[in-house]
Formats: C-alpha cells, sequence, structure tokens
C-alpha cells in the first residue's frame, strides 16, 4: 500500500472510532475493535494476519498492565473499606488548621488519588467535603475543586492508573523512572492547582438543592463511610491509624523507586541487582501492599479470612472493563505498527518539526478533548506514536518524560464529553456552566503545566 493510502486508514479509523464512542455511544470496548479491523482491512493487511495482530498486541499490554491494574484497585478497595480515606483527610484537615484546609484536602487527595480510582475517590470524598463546608460555613467549591482535580491529576499522570500504565507499556518506558519523575511533577501541579482553585472560588456558587440539603444535614462533619460490600456484616472497629494509611499508600512507590534507582548502579550481573529488580517490579511492590493492607486493615481489625477475600475481590469487577479498554487500545497500537501505518504517521510528525514531547501532548489533548476518557486518549497516543519514539532511540528518562508529557494531554479539557466532568458537577451540586468556567479551565491549565513541567526536565535527560 501506497503511504498515503496508508494515511487515509488511519484517518478513517480515528474518525470512525470518534462517531462510534461520541455520536452512537459505544462501548470503548467494542469500538477499539472494530475500528482495528477496519483500519487493518483499509489498509491491506493480508485477512490472516489481522486476528493474529489482534491477539498479539492485547497480549503485550494486558502481559505488562492487566496485574498491575488489579493489585492497585484491590488496595484502593481495601483503603475505602476500611475508612482510610476518610482517616487521611480529616487527620490532614486537623494538622494544616482550620485556614489551611484546602490545601490539606489536596494532599488528601494526591495520596487517596494514587491507590483509588478518580470517579471512586470522588464518590469516597464528597461526604466528607459536604461535612467540611457545613462546618467552617464556606462554599463547597472551595475544598471540593482543589482535591477533586488532584486526584484526576493523579490518575492521569502515575501508574498503578489504567491510562499510564498502558502507554508505559506501550512505548517501553519504565514505571520506575515514570514515578521518579511523576511524583514531584504531579506533586508541583497539584499544589499550584490549590492555588489557582483557591482564585476560582472566590465568588459564590448556586448549588443544586438536593446537594445544599446533604450539606446542611452534616452538621458535625461526619458521615458513615463504610460501605456495604458484601451479605456479611464487616466487624466494628477502631478507624486505620493516619501514618498506617499514609505508608501503605506510599510503601509500593518508594519499593518502585528505590528498585529502579539501585537498577541504575549496581553492575548488572550482580544478584544484588536482580533483587533490587525484583523487589522494585511493579508486580511485587504491589502484590506486597496488597498483602500487608489485608493485614493491617483486615485481619488485625478484627475481619475473618473470608472478608478480607471478600473485599479485595469486590474491587476486581470494577476494573475488569478498564484492564479492556487498556487491552484494546494495546490492540489498536499493533495494528498500527504491524500494517505499517505507524512508520508512516512517524514520518509525517517528523516532518512538523515539533518536538516529540510536544507530539505527545498535543495528540492526547485533542483525543481527550473530543472523546473524553483519559485512558482512551493515552493508548491511542502511544499507539500512534509508538514507531516514530522507537526510531529516536531515546533513553529511558526520555520514554518516562514522553509518557507523561501524555498525561498532561490526557489530563486536560475535561469537559462535557467526560464521565468524570459529570460526576464532579452532580455530587458537587454545580450547573454546567460553572463546571466549564471552573473544572474544564482548571484540568486544562494543569495538564499544560504538567507537560512544561516535562519540557523543563527535558534537556537534563538527553
Amino acid at each position: 500500500m501506497t503511504p498515503m493510502v496508508l494515511l487515509a486508514s488511519a484517518i478513517a479509523g480515528i474518525v470512525l472510532m470518534l462517531v462510534l464512542i461520541i455520536r452512537f455511544k459505544l462501548h470503548p470496548i467494542l469500538t477499539l475493535l472494530i475500528v482495528s479491523m477496519f483500519v487493518a482491512l483499509f489498509a491491506g493487511m493480508p485477512a490472516v494476519k489481522i486476528v493474529p495482530a489482534i491477539e498479539a498486541g492485547m497480549g503485550k499490554t494486558l502481559g505488562h498492565i492487566a496485574i498491575i491494574i488489579a493489585l492497585g484497585a484491590m488496595i484502593g478497595k481495601i483503603v475505602e473499606v476500611s475508612g482510610g480515606a476518610q482517616v487521611l483527610a480529616r487527620d490532614l484537615i486537623a494538622r494544616f488548621g482550620g485556614r489551611r484546609v484546602p490545601l490539606a484536602l489536596m494532599l488528601a487527595g494526591f495520596l487517596i488519588g494514587i491507590p483509588v480510582f478518580f470517579e471512586v475517590g470522588v464518590i469516597m470524598v464528597m461526604p466528607l467535603l459536604y461535612g467540611v463546608a457545613n462546618v467552617t460555613r464556606r462554599s463547597l467549591m472551595i475544598f471540593a475543586l482543589p482535591m477533586c482535580a488532584a486526584m484526576l491529576t493523579v490518575h492521569s499522570f502515575l501508574p498503578p492508573h489504567p491510562g499510564p500504565a498502558a502507554a508505559a507499556a506501550q512505548i517501553g518506558a519504565n514505571m520506575g523512572r515514570i514515578l521518579v519523575f511523576g511524583v514531584p511533577i504531579t506533586l508541583m501541579v497539584c499544589g499550584a492547582g490549590a492555588l489557582i482553585a483557591q482564585r476560582m472560588t472566590h465568588r459564590e456558587f448556586t448549588y443544586a438543592s438536593d446537594i445544599q440539603a446533604a450539606i446542611n444535614g452534616c452538621e458535625d462533619g461526619t458521615f458513615n463511610a463504610q460501605p456495604e460490600v458484601s451479605a456479611h456484616a464487616l466487624p466494628s472497629a477502631e478507624s486505620p491509624g493516619f501514618w498506617l494509611i499514609v505508608g501503605l499508600i506510599l510503601l509500593p512507590i518508594v519499593l518502585i523507586m528505590l528498585g529502579t534507582t539501585l537498577s541504575i548502579f549496581l553492575p548488572a550481573a550482580s544478584s544484588y541487582a536482580g533483587a533490587a529488580h525484583l523487589v522494585g517490579s511493579p508486580v511485587t511492590a504491589l502484590l506486597l501492599d496488597t498483602l500487608l493492607a489485608g493485614y493491617t486493615l483486615g485481619l488485625r481489625r478484627g475481619w475473618s479470612f473470608e472478608q478480607v477475600s471478600t473485599v479485595i475481590g469486590s474491587a476486581v469487577p470494577g476494573v475488569a472493563l478498564v484492564i479492556l479498554i487498556a487491552g484494546c487500545g494495546g490492540v489498536f497500537g499493533n495494528i498500527l505498527v504491524e500494517s505499517g501505518i505507524g512508520h508512516v504517521i512517524s514520518d509525517i510528525l517528523r516532518t512538523t518539526g515539533l518536538p516529540a514531547l510536544a507530539l505527545a501532548f498535543i495528540l492526547s489533548m485533542i483525543l481527550r478533548a473530543v472523546q473524553g476518557s483519559t485512558t482512551v486518549a493515552l493508548v491511542t497516543t502511544a499507539g500512534i506514536l509508538g514507531p516514530m519514539i522507537s526510531e529516536m532511540h531515546a533513553n529511558p528518562n526520555q520514554l518516562a518524560l514522553l509518557a507523561l508529557a501524555m498525561g498532561g494531554g490526557g489530563l486536560s479539557v475535561s469537559h462535557v464529553n467526560d464521565a468524570g466532568f459529570w460526576i464532579f458537577t452532580k455530587l458537587s451540586g454545580i450547573d454546567v456552566a460553572d463546571g466549564l468556567r471552573t473544572w474544564t479551565v482548571l484540568t486544562t491549565t494543569l495538564g499544560v503545566l504538567g507537560f512544561l513541567a516535562t519540557c523543563l526536565l527535558w534537556p537534563f535527560v538527553s
């Protein structure tokens, strides 16, 4: 096939994907599979090679991320059900003092956002935010905007969240290095978000009547945060300790970063390097943390083995679709490579003269804006740019920054076609216009700031 036909195949495939998702509301899993087959046929791939390419793309992607996403969700579920997220937020508020409550909640959003998926996190923390707004007699948006923006920032930038994990797998970026660069970048972006949100929330907001009633009902800032996850009632116990929750959230990050750092300085053939690689791998780090969370937040607090298993198992159905979406994104990326489209696109993009970082950010931001899903935007961007990135012969640090630049695009432009936009606006009680003026503007600003941070670091890792 000629380069023009291959390019036309890619453009037609992306247009078809957008039409199926936006116009017909087709599920992303079906959309990505249909588009992958369509592009393969349009590009002239032999029919006998299409299904093997689909299976290879799915296996290659899920082989890297399925266990990581599942284990991350299990840790988040135990923290959620044990009441750990609420303990974390309340203690941070107490430690920071009344005047710095929004900053404390931003930090809580960052920590909660590491193990807990964004949508789940917003649902978890909203009752707490209602209580804080009632006790302080201040506007709910003062607290909700920086905290929820911090959780979405973590969701877009850091593994084990599915978008960053899938993008890293597709371009061959090391997750430890992504965390080494991504944690400080994400903290910086979240801090900037708290300051920007403070200026955005100076004015008064009109809240939906049911939300205002919920706020007024939290007279002492307390609420029942322990959801029912099975027919067996969990035994009552004291709330988990603040530092225990912080330790459980940070342990896998520390292990992964430590393993990556040690592997750089230890001789490759050394047994110590092998041990560091094993302990610092995301799978091992998250598995150890899951077991430790099950013991400290479950067994030690009176849960039975069956109850711990039930809570952990309840996390899996919620992430199964997310895992499959990420896998189907890998399918689309592999079709682009196997058909030769990826190399044609990479050659065209190279002629634009834009740096790879800028292309990664702009493409993921466009895809995020037109179809809404951060995960789909990141895996599609990684699939399209994968061949160009492989030809760059980028070093591991550059690959990590490229993945983070994609995350900046995936964070941006959360608006009416994004489920997260509706979750935030409905649970905070603001109207669509206010959501566009605050949430959409803030997420886009933070995405741009994250991208600029990768640009500043790029010269030092080249």
